[in-house]
């Protein structure tokens, strides 16, 4: 299904303007396709990003609370900690 999508797009994308947003995606569709292939290699390989950004939602939504470090070494402090317990997970 994934080479039919590939064919679909190179199809497609000749019949649009490449300097459009349509034009854009079909070329990052193609330039990106023998990425997508690896997915179907491995098994292991997830399709979707959710795992990653869950893992640094934590992180980003206390962005605004870091700002008021009390130091720059604080702040290499928290980055650490919240690394190591990113990584425990």
């Amino acid at each position: 299904m994934l080479k039919k999508f590939s064919d679909w797009c190179y199809k497609k994308s000749v019949s649009v303007l490449p300097s459009g947003k349509l034009g854009a995606a079909f070329q990052y569709c193609l330039n990106h396709m023998d990425k997508f292939m690896n997915i179907l290699k491995d098994g292991r390989l997830e399709l979707s990003s959710n795992r990653a950004e869950r893992a640094v939602k934590e992180i980003v939504m206390g962005c605004k609370n870091w700002l008021f470090s009390q130091s720059s070494t604080g702040a290499k402090a928290m980055a650490i900690i919240m690394s190591i317990l990113e990584t425990a997970k």
